[in-house]
């Protein structure tokens, strides 16, 4: 799966759930950890969960693999991480979203 339809599919994904403020950050020019970046944000940890599950469900049917999943809204985890090589997804809270600030970070 090429990196703009991995990107597609799991921004649809997230659109499915009603995911909040999805953004793409390009950052295979200034890094070697990806290609994009995709973050949204949840209301409540059951969203986040439905959220994880839906991309997890989606990518999975078109065969792609996570590298690693890390963080978990069952363990009141304010981020959830999900690497697929070449597009890594980042599930925030709206308060962690607000903490690592990835944005400013990547910008």
């Amino acid at each position: 799966m090429e990196p703009k339809e991995l990107l597609e599919t799991a921004r649809l994904a997230l659109e499915d759930k009603k995911a909040e403020d999805i953004r793409v950050i390009e950052i295979g020019e200034i890094s070697e950890i990806a290609d994009y970046f995709l973050l949204a944000t949840a209301s409540n940890p059951n969203q986040m969960e439905a959220l994880v599950d839906n991309v997890e469900e989606k990518l999975g049917k078109a065969g792609a693999v996570p590298r690693s999943i890390e963080g978990s809204p069952r363990e009141n985890s304010n981020w959830v991480l999900m690497d697929y090589n070449d597009v890594v997804i980042h599930i925030f809270s709206k308060e962690g979203r607000e903490f690592y600030n990835l944005e400013k970070i990547w910008r």
